[in-house]
């Protein structure tokens, strides 16, 4: 097939909920026999799959016509070599979207929506017969891009890890967390559910679920009817992030004044590990690419110094 180009394409495909059936069950008959004798519809796992799958075929059709394509499943990303000048296209959900571009540094990022009918896409402006004139006019430099602001956290032992929409420091299971929190020039021992760490992005999910949550206990308590701010969210390019702590606990020998502020560059939020096993930390609710964080590990989170690019 003659190309248009030589670009560099990469599409970034997942899994579907049948394909990870069918990885747990060895068959599509016998993921069939469990859903089904549990009183589910089975019918809507086929027709996820067939539609992700029919666009896959499309995308990887107009993509192949206008450059060198690389089909690449989401769970290898993290191993993944991007070059410098690929074009990149996620082909999922939002968070495909955001598990994508934390492996990027300067590369441009194209969100599509493979079924518009069963999801929003809020990072996924584009739908899968729009793509080949997306990307014409993405390699003429006619598109806008927006940038995004991730966070970064930084480990004593030289490790790192990014994150696009939050990042999670806490136990691996339903335990406390326990470390010690410096926050400006002020420290304390902490026994928590862990912390959230949110993004501009990511400040209309996981960050909104808790300010939302922590204004509904104060406004019952208060006897006050709940008023849901629409406005707790804050823009993508953002050159700062919040933190807040999760059910902290009081006690003589755990404190709880420091659970909410806002991360800057001059103003970094430092954790001490205390557990001694089962501390991690990771990022976009991507729990199998995580940084352990026991005891000892110091954990130091800020602004990241690099910027996603989504093409809008």
């Amino acid at each position: 097939m003659e190309r248009l180009t030589e670009n560099k394409i990469i599409l970034v495909v997942r899994r579907t909920r049948l394909d990870e059936l069918i990885t747990r069950f060895n068959t599509e008959d016998q993921a069939r026999f469990y859903v089904e004798h549990l009183g589910a519809d089975f019918s809507d796992y086929e027709c996820e799959d067939q539609r992700y799958k029919d666009a896959v075929r499309n995308a990887e059709n107009s993509l192949s016509r206008l450059g060198r394509l690389q089909v690449v499943d989401r769970v290898y990303l993290s191993n993944f070599i991007f070059g410098e000048r690929d074009t990149v296209v996620a082909l999922g959900q939002d968070g495909l979207v955001a598990n994508v571009l934390k492996y990027l540094h300067k590369q441009l990022l194209v969100g599509v929506n493979p079924d518009p009918d069963r999801w929003e896409g809020v990072l996924l402006p584009f739908t899968v017969p729009e793509l080949e004139s997306v990307l014409l006019a993405v390699f003429s430099s006619k598109r806008s891009v927006r940038n995004v602001t991730m966070a970064k956290v930084a480990l004593n032992t030289g490790e790192t890890l990014y994150g696009v929409n939050d990042l999670f420091i806490g136990p691996q299971s339903h335990t406390s967390a326990r470390y010690a929190i410096r926050f400006g020039k002020r420290i304390e021992d902490h026994s928590s559910s862990g912390i959230i760490v949110s993004t501009g992005l990511g400040s209309t999910g996981w960050f909104r679920s808790i300010l939302t949550g922590a204004t509904g206990i104060t406004s019952s308590l208060l006897g006050r009817q709940l008023q849901i701010n629409q406005k707790h969210s804050f823009a993508w390019d953002s050159d700062y992030l919040y933190f807040s702590v999760r059910e902290p606990w009081p006690s003589t020998h755990s404190a709880a004044e420091i659970v909410f502020g806002k991360i800057t560059l001059d103003s970094p939020l430092i954790l001490i590990s205390q557990m001694p096993e089962n501390g991690v930390i990771f990022s976009d609710g991507i729990e199998s690419d995580f940084l352990a964080f026991n005891a000892g590990t110091e954990a130091t989170i800020t602004v990241a110094e690099k910027k996603g690019h989504l093409v809008v």
